[in-house]
C-alpha cells in the first residue's frame, strides 16, 4: 500500500524552531488535516513533506524509499504533488520567465535551469502559453 511517512521532522527559521520531530504517516486513499493555531507549523510540515523546504533534520518516506533529498518535481514524478490554495506567480513575467526565475533558487547552471524548465513545460502541458504573460493565464494554467 502507498504511503507518505514523514519521521521527526524540524525546522527553523532564524533561531525560531517551527517544526520540531514531528511524525506522521498518510496511507493511500486517506485524507489527512493538519489542525492547529496561526505559527503552529502546518503549513513547513506540509512543505517539507512535498519538497519545497527541506528539514533540519528528520526524514521522509514514499512507498518506504527515502526521498528526504529528492526535489520538487521529483517527488511530483512520483505523485506527490502540491497544488497552491493561491496563483502564486508573477503577473508581468511570461511562464516562461515564472519558471527560470524560481528556478534561479537552485544551485544548478544555467542549462540545467533550461532544461528542467522544458520538461517541466511538456509535464504541466504548458507548451503552448510558454511566452504568454502571467496576467493572461486561466486559473488553472497559472496553478
Amino acid at each position: 500500500m502507498k504511503s507518505i511517512i514523514a519521521q521527526n521532522l524540524c525546522k527553523s527559521y532564524k533561531k525560531r524552531k517551527v517544526v520540531n520531530k514531528i511524525s506522521l504517516e498518510v496511507h493511500k486513499g486517506e485524507i489527512v488535516g493538519l489542525l492547529g493555531p496561526n505559527g503552529a507549523g502546518k503549513t513547513t510540515t506540509f512543505y517539507m513533506i512535498t519538497g519545497i523546504v527541506k528539514p533540519e533534520s528528520g526524514k521522509v518516506f514514499f512507498n518506504e524509499q527515502d526521498i528526504t533529498d529528492y526535489p520538487m518535481h521529483k517527488r511530483a514524478n512520483m505523485g506527490i504533488g502540491y497544488l497552491a490554495q493561491e496563483p502564486s506567480i508573477f503577473r508581468d513575467l511570461s511562464v516562461e520567465d515564472n519558471i527560470l526565475a524560481v528556478l534561479e533558487m537552485k544551485k544548478i547552471d544555467k542549462e540545467e535551469r533550461i532544461k528542467i524548465k522544458d520538461d517541466l513545460l511538456k509535464e504541466f502541458k504548458l507548451t503552448h502559453v510558454e511566452k504568454s504573460m502571467g496576467y493572461s493565464l486561466s486559473g488553472g494554467e497559472r496553478r
